[in-house]
């Protein structure tokens, strides 16, 4: 008990006074060492340079750089632009565009910030000209977005995977059916908002115009084709394809639409170099702290904790999935990837859960968290950029964060939704 309330102490107490969450797992390592009469500045930095030097999560800067390529270079533009000329015409049209680019995005860059930022950019402003209610088009904006981490290419599952061992690519499979049904579970909620509110349509596009469309992203349409099929035909691993991601979107934004120059080029791999930075160096801190946890043994204390329902796995999914809820509320996902998955991931094999079935849950209920208050961090996404207050943005999200925790209720219940696809695909 000692262990574990020195672990929060710090690291929340860290967070409470402002300290980037990298340094707050970092002195969280230390306080556990100085506990253990452990201290070793030598070990601390060996640990802190191992987190950050492992061959998978090269993947990460990859992707980063493929999404910032899509932005910036046209692909994302002509992936919307091909949703509002099949669905536009419909009832909320633009609701339906929203959703149907989310998904199609999601097979592209893996990350919910670069998606919600591009969809919040291009469609937030249609949409307000069209008289939508600018609370549930920010709130469907924000619940489009956290698709991305879920359907592959995802690189919350590439550092999930490489924080608890689990297999990236059987990770990268078990996500595309249920990231097929939360677009679905959109759908239905923002049906339900269109009828209650009458929302306009746009004027239907000719079949002519369509097939313009159609033509127009062809090549940002293959970036996923090329993936997923490199993927399940054992062309290239996850790594590899984050590389073949990030050249292929270069390569059509430079070449093919030409909406890049060297100039361009540049700034692309500037912010994608620092948010790399960053996550590399939350990846180090939390090897060090991870290494500490456990030498402490603290996984076999929870598990401990949790011997009442360990005979039950589904009751002990649903206990995991309301805590890991919680601590999605306050913390981002990629430090709760990287503090609870060495933690957590034990405690489910001990249970006899599907480690793969396991972190596709993990990462779900994290991507829930980046749209619940108080954080919140794609809500604070669409709010810069549709200048809109965090509250009307938090009103709008409700109704889909509650399709959201319904279709949890029923991943929880019926693992088979995940882990029969999986089997098929794999």
């Amino acid at each position: 008990m000692v262990v574990t309330a020195i672990f929060l102490f710090v690291l929340i107490g860290g967070m409470v006074i402002g300290m980037p969450i990298a340094h707050s797992l970092v002195l969280t390592g230390v306080a556990l060492m100085w506990h253990l009469d452990f201290f070793d500045s030598q070990l601390l930095a060996q640990n802190l340079q191992a987190g950050f030097d492992n061959f998978p999560l090269l993947a990460v800067p990859f992707f980063i750089l493929a999404g910032e390529l899509m932005n910036a270079g046209g692909l994302s533009r002509r992936i919307i632009d091909l949703a509002r000329a099949f669905v536009g015409h419909i009832r909320g049209g633009l609701g339906f565009v929203a959703i149907g680019a989310a998904v199609l995005l999601a097979s592209m860059s893996g990350s919910a910030i670069a998606d919600t930022a591009a969809l919040a950019t291009i469609l937030l402003p249609m949409m307000r000209q069209q008289g939508y209610p600018s609370s549930y088009s920010a709130g469907l904006l924000a619940s489009g977005g956290i698709i991305a981490p879920i359907i592959p290419p995802s690189m919350p599952f590439v550092i999930y995977g490489v924080t608890t061992n689990t297999s990236i690519s059987k990770l990268f499979l078990a996500g595309v059916f249920p990231g097929l049904m939360m677009g679905l579970f959109l759908i239905l909620a923002w049906g339900w908002i269109a009828r209650k509110h009458q929302l306009a349509s746009m004027e239907r596009v000719s079949w002519p115009d369509r097939l313009r469309a159609l033509l127009h992203s062809f090549w940002a349409m293959m970036m996923p084709v090329i993936i997923l099929g490199g993927l399940k035909g054992g062309i290239f691993t996850p790594t590899e394809a984050a590389v073949v991601a990030a050249v292929y979107a270069f390569c059509v934004s430079m070449f093919v639409y030409r909406e890049l120059d060297w100039k361009g080029v540049y700034q692309v791999f500037l912010a994608a170099g620092k948010t790399t930075a960053v996550v590399m160096f939350l990846c180090g801190a939390a090897t060090v702290t991870a290494y500490m946890i456990t030498l402490a043994d603290l996984p076999n204390m929870l598990a401990d904790s949790f011997s009442g329902v360990m005979g039950n796995p589904i009751v002990f999914m649903a206990l995991m999935m309301v805590f890991l809820l919680v601590v999605g509320t306050a913390m981002d996902l990629t430090p709760t990837i990287l503090i609870f998955g060495p933690v957590c991931a034990p405690l489910a094999i001990k249970a006899g859960i599907d480690p793969v079935y396991f972190g596709f849950m993990f990462i779900y209920v994290g991507c829930i968290g980046l749209i619940t208050p108080p954080v919140g961090t794609v809500q604070n996404v669409v709010a810069g950029v549709g200048r809109l207050r965090m509250e009307t943005v938090i009103k709008g999200t409700t109704p889909f964060l509650l399709m959201y925790v319904a279709l949890l209720v029923l991943f929880v219940l019926f693992p088979s939704l995940i882990t029969a696809p999986l089997r098929w695909m794999h």
